[in-house]
């Protein structure tokens, strides 16, 4: 049984484009896995809130918002597998 309806995996800018889209299509049922410049979400004024929020540590750490705090999970590249096995289905953006 899957944890997530739709696993979005975002690598866009929060001002790309693809980042609306993704961000639109977001439901209850949802996670966002936010990696490379996904994750400069994070400091954007609207988190997404709909759904369960993760960022890829290494990619928050090497844009420098490593203390950024909110309804996000942190988590490894090994646990991108272990999500994506949790959803349904795939997006990637």
């Amino acid at each position: 049984m899957s944890s997530f309806d739709t696993l979005h995996i975002l690598n866009k800018s929060p001002g790309h484009p693809r980042a609306a889209q993704c961000l639109a299509l977001l439901s209850e049922g949802d996670a966002l896995l936010l990696i490379e410049n996904g994750v400069l979400l994070l400091s954007a004024e609207s988190r997404p809130s709909v759904c369960r929020v993760f960022a890829l540590s290494a990619d928050v750490a090497a844009r420098g918002l490593g203390n950024t705090a909110g309804n996000e999970t942190r988590v490894a590249f090994s646990d991108m597998v272990a999500l994506s096995l949790q959803a349904r289905k795939v997006i990637s953006w």
